[in-house]
């Protein structure tokens, strides 16, 4: 795995952030922090500083909302990034007619988006930042932040063969905790309601990481009620045929391995059981559960070419569709 712990310029993900990168690449500018000139096209088009450029350009490519080129530096918007936030109106010559794109959640107003945001963050098997390491490797529900920047420390050595600095680490896992985590206050030792200033990153909503203050943290493994179906659908399909490439996968493998929907959204034994009842009620001639012997396994129904992007399942999520 390539190591990447930096980049974000210590900013956590904010709302209105991808929604913006979408849109200045839809309008043919560029997020690119080696051009001086797209720089300041880009800070005048964003209304942000320069270093809050780099951050936009770090959380839209960590979110598979824009993809760089390599070789030539390019930027493109990927299929997720337009299906989520990007209206484009296309004209049939032949019926003479126009077909409107509707930006199915440009505001992030629908937490199934967020969890999905959170999923495509995760989704990855050549990158490696703190939160893939949290929500892909890491099986501990309470923890310190020093140990945290330790493990991560000692793990960089093994999985990526390369050294990192600890500094860079620390300010790696300080903006996945800000990224991640609500804080609570207390006051005559009553709980109060988190305040706004905490809400700056969308992913705090969804309650996987809570501050205990003190350096200490707690993410229990739970059921997720909050995870829409079709979100976890769509994760599931993606871990079965581009991880496993296969058609089946095991409920063990489901729950643990890197990229699974388990370990992604940090889902209980009984959480994934329940998930996956869910999703096989609501799309039977796509999966299968089956047990033998008490192994349990889900099969894919369905042959999907290797350019499939699972998008039907997402439609079925933002037009309700059943």
């Amino acid at each position: 795995m390539e190591p990447k712990f930096s980049g974000h310029e210590t900013f956590p993900l904010r709302y209105g952030w991808l929604y913006k990168s979408a849109n200045l690449l839809k309008n043919k500018s560029k997020l690119s922090t080696s051009n001086s000139d797209d720089v300041q096209k880009a800070i005048i088009e964003l209304g942000v500083g320069k270093n809050m450029v780099s951050a936009i350009r770090y959380w839209s490519e960590a979110c598979s909302i824009i993809k760089t080129q390599k070789n030539d530096a390019s930027q493109s918007l990927t299929a997720i990034g337009e299906y989520l936030f990007v209206s484009l109106n296309e004209k049939k010559i032949e019926a003479q007619s126009e077909v409107k794109q509707i930006a199915n959640d440009p505001y992030l107003e629908r937490l199934g988006t967020i969890w999905l945001i959170h999923f495509l963050m995760n989704f990855n098997e050549d990158v490696l930042t703190t939160y893939r390491y949290f929500f892909n490797m890491s099986a501990t529900q309470t923890f310190e932040k020093s140990s945290l920047i330790y493990d991560i420390d000692r793990e960089i050595k093994v999985l990526c063969d390369k050294e990192v600095k600890e500094n860079t680490i620390k300010k790696d896992v300080e903006c996945f905790l800000n990224t991640y985590s609500s804080k609570q206050f207390t006051k005559d030792k009553k709980i109060n309601s988190v305040g706004e200033e905490h809400f700056a990153s969308p992913l705090i909503e969804l309650g996987l990481v809570r501050d205990l203050g003190k350096g200490n943290y707690l993410s229990l493994l739970e059921e997720r009620p909050s995870l829409p179906t079709e979100i976890f659908a769509y994760a599931l399909l993606r871990f079965v045929s581009e991880i496993k490439a296969s058609e089946t996968a095991g409920f063990d493998a489901l729950l643990s391995d890197q990229c699974s929907p388990g370990k992604i959204f940090r889902l209980s034994e009984r959480g994934l059981g329940v998930q996956l009842d869910n999703a096989v009620k609501q799309y039977p001639s796509l999966f299968e559960e089956t047990d033998t012997q008490g192994m349990r396994q889900v099969r894919v129904l369905k042959t999907f070419n290797e350019n499939e992007n699972f998008q039907f399942i997402l439609d079925d999520y933002y037009r309700g569709a059943k």
